[in-house]
């Protein structure tokens, strides 16, 4: 059933707002926008490669993941996705999907149809500049991942992603200072940092030894958010905020 979705205090406010200025009409405009809202389970895809999409799917609630598989069956997650993400977005212009989004754990997801997103940039060409700089952001993401891939070690690598994934937490109030939940399995950030499950392990071990994380579940806490950033190498310049809740 498509209904009327409040965008008003979501999520999608939230995250536009991290990296653009809303108005109130603005606002308003995209809390009229219709959309259908499903529940989805753990593991499972949203849409994958090679479709056709005439909407696209807003996170609400969850974690997912953008990835690829090669032919021989490995899968690369290109990007982590959050509440208030659009991850398939550029299917608005771009009519085949090149990779596949899918649930990291159960997610709310809400399924916005392209004739209303279209009609939307049309009548508000705000909020269309504020969708192509979240396309921008996501690109500027992806750079920073190519080199953190390329040219870290694995030890920097992973403090790297933890110190991007908490700050775009922050920037959406999904995390209290420097703890948030991140129910992502080692075997899902192995295939996000390119390395086995058995080195994820090895480099959180190492973490937790040197007292840069603390781990309780998928309870993440960072006692020294100063020298995490330094290990990582992180700058967070790449994400855009408008401001760094994080830093």
């Amino acid at each position: 059933m498509v209904a009327t979705h409040n965008f008003l205090d979501s999520p999608r406010i939230r995250k536009l707002e991290s990296i653009f200025t809303l108005t109130d009409d603005e606002r308003q405009a995209l809390s009229s926008l219709p959309m259908q809202v499903m529940n989805l389970k753990t593991d499972q895809d949203i849409v994958r490669e090679g479709d056709r999409p005439s909407r696209s799917c807003l996170i609400l609630e969850g974690f997912a993941c953008t990835y690829k598989v090669t032919a021989d069956g490995k899968r690369q997650i290109v990007a982590f996705n959050i509440s208030g993400d659009i991850p398939d977005l550029q299917s608005l212009h771009l009519k085949v999907l090149d990779s596949s989004v899918g649930t990291i754990e159960s997610c709310k997801v809400g399924f916005i149809p392209h004739e209303a997103l279209h009609d939307l940039c049309t009548r508000n060409p705000r909020i269309a500049a504020a969708f192509w700089r979240e396309t921008l952001v996501d690109a500027a993401i992806f750079r920073e991942w190519v080199i953190n891939i390329g040219r870290r070690e694995a030890y920097s690598r992973t403090a790297h992603l933890l110190c991007e994934l908490l700050t775009r937490l922050r920037a959406v109030d999904l995390a209290e200072d420097h703890t948030c939940d991140l129910p992502i399995t080692q075997s899902e950030l192995g295939d996000a940092l390119g390395i086995t499950t058995v080195h994820v392990n090895r480099v959180f071990q190492q973490l937790r030894t040197d007292g840069l994380i603390e781990t309780n579940g998928i309870r993440l806490t960072v006692p020294d958010w100063a020298k995490l950033k330094q290990v990582g190498d992180f700058d967070p310049t790449y994400l855009h905020l408008e401001q760094d809740r994080a830093a």
